[in-house]
């Protein structure tokens, strides 16, 4: 191994996600299009390894070019009508086809098992069957649609127990009616309407669409429910991709607090999606995702997970478990999706109106964003409404930060009382100062 240090650093870093997500269900879905690009092998690697970690998965596949395939080989003329498919006995008969060949290969994929591999000790059972009940989309001016239909229930009350029991789920784009009659659906409204129906944590869409950007050519990593719906609304992304949104926000609508646009063509995009802090992909949430609050007794965890890098290398002063339970009432986060990436502390001393700031840390990963700078302005502010006139800062290694923020070196003496009498001379910690 190249580098054992960041390998141990990594694997910790991606520890809260682990915790996060063990016993989660994640409806993942992806189009034909990834099984023609030869990535479905890899896929399988990726989600098995999500199974391995105690994630529930449901996997929905998509069929379009496999459909459009046996449509070529047999001569059937494909028919669409404003850019939905209509689907005759002929098609129809291609798409089951399709299907029936997609599923093989995907229940092939998952059967892999050979030493020294991602399969290896795997052992994973994946469950199909009629799980989708469908209706037929009917006649829309004046055209019918014949055996394209849209999803009426998905049965989840069948699909728990499959999942409980360790075994994943595979859905296709197929549903079938009460009075046994075959319909065409897309991936995106049978994946919907499962994670709506499943109550999922997330819904990912693995696709063949590049990654979202706005007008500007930035990518868009992070989307609320409020700014997708905007966004649908201005028309400006390619269809394609607008489909992918559409459907993202739906769900996010229906109760799925996450749901993810991910591309394919990036090796490993769906565990970098889920285990890096920022991303290879847009997600869309439905509610904010990142938060500055004050700190909890649940919050002691996180925030020792933070600070004991910094604490080791005698950066910050070292606080146990046991304190930092007694004092997190003086402690601020940030947390973004359920994980803390920074912290700090406000100390008060009355009697001078004044106030320390201690223990300001922004996980290393984040830096260079603006949390600091967001934590510092938070603890002013903190500060300031506690009737505060001064606050100051004791360090041995980022004085220059600290000055180029408006405070000024001072001396030991300038300190109140009371944290003159504790100073640790040993250390010989700077003081800056900081009028409010």
């Amino acid at each position: 191994m190249e580098n054992p240090v960041q390998f141990v650093q990594w694997l910790r870093s991606v520890a809260p996600y682990i915790h996060a997500f063990r016993g989660k269900i994640f409806v993942v879905a992806f189009p034909g299009e990834l099984v023609m690009a030869g990535a479905l092998p890899v896929l399988a690697h990726d989600l098995s390894l999500l199974h391995a970690l105690g994630i529930k998965v449901v996997i929905v596949h998509g069929s379009r070019p496999q459909v459009q395939e046996q449509l070529a080989l047999r001569n059937v003329q494909t028919r669409f009508h404003n850019g939905v498919r209509i689907t005759d006995a002929a098609a129809l008969e291609c798409a089951k086809e399709a299907a029936g060949e997609l599923r093989l290969d995907i229940e092939a994929a998952f059967s892999q098992g050979l030493p020294n591999t991602p399969m290896a000790h795997s052992a994973i059972r994946i469950i199909s069957g009629n799980f989708v009940t469908a209706r037929p989309v009917g006649i829309i001016g004046g055209v019918d649609h014949e055996h394209t239909g849209l999803v009426r229930k998905v049965a989840f009350e069948a699909i728990h127990p499959i999942l409980n029991a360790g075994a994943l789920t595979l859905l296709s784009p197929l549903g079938f009616s009460p009075t046994g009659e075959v319909f065409n659906l897309t991936m995106e409204d049978v994946a919907l309407s499962a994670a709506v129906a499943l109550r999922a944590d997330k819904l990912i869409f693995i696709t063949e669409t590049p990654m979202m950007t706005d007008q500007a050519g930035a990518e868009i990593h992070e989307l609320s429910l409020h700014q997708a719906r905007a966004m649908l609304s201005e028309g400006v992304l390619p269809p394609d991709q607008s489909f992918y949104l559409d459907h993202a926000t739906k769900a996010c609508s229906g109760g799925v607090p996450r749901a993810h646009i991910v591309p394919f063509a990036l090796d490993g995009s769906t565990l970098l999606e889920l285990f890096t802090h920022d991303g290879v992909g847009t997600m869309v949430s439905s509610q904010n995702l990142e938060s500055l609050r004050e700190a909890t007794i649940e919050d002691v965890g996180g925030i020792l997970q933070l600070i004991e890098p910094l604490e080791a290398d005698g950066t910050l002063v070292k606080r146990g478990r046991e304190l930092l339970e007694r004092e997190v009432n003086y402690f601020s986060v940030i947390e973004h999706d359920g994980v803390i990436f920074g912290c700090a502390a406000l100390y008060p001393f009355p009697e001078e109106r004044m106030a320390e700031m201690a223990c300001l840390t922004v996980n290393p990963d984040v830096q260079a964003q603006g949390d600091g700078e967001r934590l510092l302005t938070h603890i002013e502010n903190r500060a300031r409404a506690a009737g505060f006139r001064r606050l100051f800062v004791l360090t041995t290694r980022t004085a220059h930060w600290f000055l180029k923020r408006g405070f000024v070196s001072a001396s030991v003496d300038q300190l109140p009382r009371d944290r003159q009498r504790i100073y640790n001379w040993q250390r010989k910690s700077l003081v800056l100062i900081k009028n409010l």
